[in-house]
C-alpha cells in the first residue's frame, strides 16, 4: 500500500467515545481521544506499511457551498453561528481541548496534517485521490464507463467511520475504504465486491447516487420520501444511473411505479442539487506538502515535552516504534 489517508476527525470521535474518560493527562486534563488516534496511527502504520500518510483535516465541517445548496446541511449540529467564519459544531466539552493536542503532537511527529478552506476532510481525502490518480495515469473506471481490470490490491486507503467516502472505492484504481465497523483493528475492507455484496450497488459512484436517493438524516439531507437504500438500489440496478433513473420516471416506465414516480417528482427540487452535496471534490484547494511518512520525529524535543505534559508517553512511543520499523 503507497498511501495511507485518515479521516482524522472521524478517527479521534471514535477514540473519544471508544475509550474511558478516566484517561487523563498528571494534571487531570482529557487525553482518551489523543492516546486512542495515536494507538490507532500505530497499529495503522504497523499493520498496512504505508509509504505515505496524510492525517486529512475539517477545516470547515459546514462549508458554505453545501449549506447554500441544502439549508438543513448538518444544521442539527450546530452549537454556534459565527459570521466570521465556520459555525461552530457542537462537540463534548471533554474533546474540545483535546484537539489542539492533537495538532501539536502531529506536528511533533512530522505527519502531515492536511486541510483546505472551505473544504470537509472529506473533499481533502478525494481531492488527494484525484489527485494521486492523475499523477500515476491510472484512469479511475474503464473507457466504457464501467469499471477497469482489478488491480492488485489497494494502492491508496481511506481510513474512515463515514460511509460518504465509499463513492471513492475503484478497483481499478486501486482505491479501497478501511471502514471500522468493529474496530480500527478489524475494519471492513470496502472494494466493488463489498458493495455490491452488501449495498446492492456495483461502484462507489453508484454508492453515491444511492445514498442521494436514501437520505442521511445525519448529515440533514432529506433523501426522496418512500425511497431506502433497498428500493434506491434496486432502481439503480434497473436503469444505470439517478439520470437515466429520472428520465424513466418522466417518461413513465414501467420500471419505475406510479408511487416512485409521485415520490420522484416532489423531491425534485432536493434532487437537482443534493448531487452535488454529496459528492465530494476532487478540486479543493490543497496545496503542496510532503506526505513522506517520517522514520523518526520532526521535533523529538517537543514531542518529548507533549509526552509528559499530557501523560501519553506510551502511545507516542508507540508510533514511533510503527515508524521505525522496517517498510
Amino acid at each position: 500500500m503507497r498511501l495511507l489517508l485518515l479521516d482524522t476527525a472521524s478517527l479521534y470521535f471514535r477514540a473519544y467515545f471508544g475509550l474511558p474518560g478516566s484517561l487523563r493527562s498528571p494534571d487531570g486534563r482529557p487525553v482518551n481521544a489523543v492516546r486512542g488516534l495515536l494507538d490507532m496511527i500505530a497499529f495503522l502504520v504497523t499493520e498496512h506499511r504505508p509509504d505515505r500518510l496524510v492525517a486529512c483535516w475539517d477545516d470547515d465541517w459546514r462549508p458554505a457551498f453545501r449549506v447554500d445548496a441544502i439549508g438543513s446541511y448538518k444544521e442539527h449540529r450546530v452549537a454556534e453561528r459565527r459570521d466570521d467564519g465556520p459555525d461552530v459544531e457542537e462537540v463534548p466539552d471533554d474533546l474540545v481541548p483535546q484537539v489542539p493536542v492533537i495538532v501539536d503532537v502531529l506536528a511533533a511527529l512530522g505527519i502531515a496534517r492536511v486541510g483546505a478552506p472551505g473544504f470537509e476532510a472529506d473533499d481533502v481525502i478525494g481531492t488527494l485521490v484525484a489527485r494521486e490518480l492523475a499523477a500515476t495515469g491510472t484512469a479511475p473506471r474503464g473507457d466504457d464507463g464501467g469499471p477497469g481490470p482489478r488491480s492488485a490490491g489497494p494502492r491508496i486507503a481511506v481510513v474512515t467511520g463515514d460511509r460518504d467516502l465509499f463513492q471513492l472505492v475503484d478497483d481499478a484504481a486501486g482505491v479501497a475504504i478501511l471502514y471500522p465497523a468493529r474496530g480500527v483493528r478489524d475494519p471492513d475492507v470496502v472494494d466493488q465486491a463489498l458493495l455490491a455484496e452488501k449495498y446492492g450497488v456495483p461502484t462507489g459512484a453508484a454508492y453515491a447516487e444511492m445514498a442521494v436517493l436514501r437520505g442521511d438524516p445525519s448529515d440533514g439531507l432529506a433523501g426522496v420520501r418512500g425511497i431506502g437504500e433497498k428500493t434506491a438500489a434496486k432502481l439503480l440496478q434497473r436503469y444505470g444511473s439517478l439520470e437515466r433513473l429520472l428520465e424513466a420516471a418522466t417518461a413513465g416506465d414501467k420500471g419505475v411505479t406510479p408511487t416512485q414516480r409521485a415520490k420522484l417528482a416532489e423531491a425534485a427540487d432536493y434532487l437537482a442539487v443534493a448531487p452535488a452535496v454529496v459528492q465530494v471534490a476532487a478540486d479543493a484547494p490543497v496545496g503542496t506538502f510532503d506526505d513522506t511518512l517520517p522514520r523518526e520525529p520532526y521535533d523529538p524535543e517537543t514531542l518529548d515535552a507533549l509526552a509528559d505534559r499530557w501523560g501519553i508517553r506510551s502511545s507516542v512511543e508507540r508510533v514511533l516504534k510503527a515508524l521505525d520499523a522496517p517498510r
